[in-house]
């Protein structure tokens, strides 16, 4: 009676594995769908706070800027919500003042290029064909 007793603790805690697996290969789909889902509304509440916190012409630049450069735009979007989640914005920003937050983007992630050459370098190069 005890190997009985051991086969069906075994096949309880395998049935009780195998369901925790099936639940385990469906958790995947349901956290992606609920992912999505808060994206979603993350979404469409910045695209609120941004209706409400732009006039019309500044919200057709904003969306010129996003498909030429949509860093850029992702960047000015997300301080917008910032500052109107704080209360420092009073009003709809109309595009003069879109323009100024984006010269202070642009000042904050200008990049500077420099080219370097190093003569030496090419120099030895030369010398090796001899």
């Amino acid at each position: 009676m005890a190997d009985d007793e051991l086969q069906a603790i075994r096949a309880q805690r395998m049935a009780a594995m195998r369901q925790q697996q099936q639940q385990n290969q469906g958790d995947p789909n349901q956290a992606a769908q609920k992912q999505e889902d808060e994206r979603k509304q993350q979404e469409d509440m910045k695209n609120s706070i941004l209706s409400q916190v732009l006039n019309q012409s500044a919200r057709a630049r904003l969306n010129t800027i996003r498909i030429a450069k949509p860093e850029k735009a992702a960047m000015v979007e997300n301080l917008l919500v910032n500052m109107a989640r704080r209360g420092q914005i009073g009003g709809q920003l109309g595009e003069n003042e879109l323009k100024g937050l984006l010269e202070q983007v642009s000042q904050q992630t200008k990049q500077e290029t420099t080219v370097k050459f190093d003569r030496r370098r090419a120099a030895l190069d030369d010398e090796d064909d001899d």
